[in-house]
């Protein structure tokens, strides 16, 4: 999608600064919402969106809510009612109908966290609908979010009623399929220059790779990648090698803590190689992280909900905002800064370079597992063959 200049974006940390935002927006709303999770919960978190979705509903106001069928697969029945009966339309991209099917394309999952109120508002980022609190012993789950306003808005809109047809059309809700159009293109509200960049299965299926691989390549003095899954391929991989080598600095914040057991030790294989190049890692252990951004050089800037994973990059489908604005881009990294330094642990060069065979065992047996199942699913043969 092209650069749109104007536009007022807000960062939005974690969500305790999310969930008041995106309510106030659903609750001023007054025609139409869009919203897209994967992971929708009915905690209390949960039942305030809905409680907001279901009002707006009964004021007339358009609401589609669309979940991932596997990652919202447990939704209760009673809550679905709910909302149904108070005019909310619901929908699920790709449910699970046959859990132990090996068919493939059940891997093609809808991870956004997307919404858009009456084409005046929008949110991107990385921030499900459910409590962030993980226990009273961890700090709440590390993660971030935009708010959009101004020309850029066209384009969330755009990809939030494309897809919300798509899902109509492929169950068959014809009844649902027909949308008015944005009220008006949104206004310049700011100077923020940016652009959505979305990843699907058919035209863009490596787009924000692509971005981030631009940027990498386009550094001169500084990459901050914060990113909780971390198993890039080999484009992307080198790409960062080949930065480090040419004098850039590269600052990786990873997940700390075992969240998914399989990704978390395959993703240690390439600390050898990356604490090589002269790149710092740190890993957050102040309770789980879940954040997806970056920062290159002080200016670019992206937030959304892609992993540098395999899962993000080849099968799910993905929205990032990428943003040129060193205001913005500052407040991000000295956010991402504040969390190195309080919430996590540098990896030491020497401790990895000096581990013992047995101890490098575990991470080399998942990485090898991970292509295995790559190769079976046939997803990213190239790109994880080494």
């Amino acid at each position: 999608m092209p650069w749109r200049n104007g536009n007022q974006l807000t960062l939005l940390r974690n969500g305790a600064e999310y969930f008041p935002a995106l309510l106030a927006a659903i609750r001023a709303a007054r025609h139409e919402v869009f919203l897209e999770s994967y992971l929708y919960k009915p905690d209390s978190t949960g039942r305030q969106v809905s409680a907001a979705l279901m009002r707006a509903a009964r004021r007339g106001v358009r609401v589609q809510l669309l979940l991932d069928g596997f990652g919202a697969r447990d939704l209760p029945d009673r809550l679905q009612l709910s909302l149904a009966r108070a005019g909310v339309r619901l929908l699920f991209f790709r449910p699970e109908y046959s859990p132990l099917s090996l068919n493939r394309q059940r891997l093609r999952r809808m991870h956004r966290k997307l919404a858009v109120v009456d084409g005046e508002v929008g949110f991107v980022g990385g921030i499900n609908i459910l409590n962030d609190h993980d226990g009273p012993a961890l700090a709440p789950r590390y993660d971030y979010a935009l708010r959009v306003q101004g020309p850029l808005l066209s384009q969330l809109h755009a990809v939030a009623a494309g897809q919300w047809r798509h899902t109509c059309w492929s169950q068959l809700k014809s009844e649902w399929h027909k949308l008015p159009s944005l009220r008006g293109e949104p206004k310049p509200q700011g100077t923020v220059r940016a652009r959505l960049v979305r990843r699907d299965n058919l035209r863009h299926r490596r787009a924000i790779e692509t971005a981030y691989i631009e940027a990498i390549e386009a550094a001169h003095q500084e990459i901050v990648l914060a990113n909780a899954y971390f198993l890039p391929g080999i484009s992307l991989r080198h790409a960062l090698l080949a930065a480090a080598k040419r004098g850039v600095r590269v600052v990786i914040l990873l997940q700390g803590r075992i969240d998914h057991a399989l990704l978390h030790y395959a993703t240690r294989v390439l600390y050898r190689p990356l604490l090589a190049a002269g790149m710092e890692i740190h890993e957050y252990t102040a309770g789980f992280m879940h954040a997806k951004v970056a920062v290159v050089d002080g200016e670019w800037l992206t937030v959304g909900s892609s992993n540098i994973d395999p899962f993000s990059l080849l099968t799910a489908r993905e929205a990032n905002i990428v943003a040129l604005d060193k205001t913005l881009a500052s407040a991000l990294r000295r956010d991402i800064q504040l969390h190195i330094d309080r919430d996590a642990e540098p990896v030491p060069p020497q401790r990895v370079m000096q581990a013992r065979w047995w101890q490098r065992a575990l991470p080399w047996l998942a990485y090898q597992l991970v292509r295995g199942l790559l190769g079976l699913t046939g997803y990213g043969q190239r790109e994880y063959r080494e």
